[in-house]
């Protein structure tokens, strides 16, 4: 038990948190792994862009996107949308977020739109909320509706650049 033997690789060690991404939405663990700041570890082999917690994002008509994986552990001004959007714990985001899966440990004042909104214990939402699935932990703060999503078009994340650049001018 104390020894300093090695555990065999099928073997999973006790208490040891999991690197392994979920693969449904259904399947997730809802208390993920967390890093000593706080915020949520993603598995190192999938590719996260970080918008770490020294990093703030000001300005007008501001839409950020991200086809893979973002962390939010800063503040963000503006609208993204993403496949995979995690905002910490230190996260704060004032604008709309849209996501396939979309995790809320942090702030947001803002409409939510995802296919999975999960919002943890330490969430503080303003703002509405479109979605297929809804997690929501006891001791999220939330204000705001709920409305189930009618289609994918209801809650999907426009994932085109071209899109976005146009509306930009």
């Amino acid at each position: 038990m104390f020894g300093r033997g090695s555990n065999p690789p099928d073997q999973k060690v006790p208490g040891a948190p999991s690197l392994t991404p979920p693969t449904s939405p259904a399947s997730r663990d809802f208390t993920p792994s967390s890093s000593s700041s706080g915020a949520p570890m993603m598995s190192p082999a999938r590719q996260v862009s970080v918008i770490g917690p020294d990093l703030a994002i000001f300005g007008q008509q501001i839409t950020l996107v991200c086809k893979t994986a973002l962390l939010i552990a800063g503040e963000v001004t503006g609208d993204i949308h993403g496949d995979d959007i995690t905002v910490g714990e230190t996260g704060k985001v004032t604008g709309s977020v849209s996501a396939r899966n979309l995790t809320v440990h942090g702030a947001v004042n803002g409409q939510l739109r995802g296919e999975t909104v999960a919002l943890h214990n330490t969430a503080r939402i303003s703002g509405d909320i479109v979605q297929k699935n809804l997690i929501i932990a006891e001791g999220a703060q939330f204000d705001g509706r709920v409305r189930s999503a009618r289609d994918a078009s209801d809650w999907q994340p426009d994932l085109n650049l071209e899109t976005h650049r146009n509306a930009a001018g």
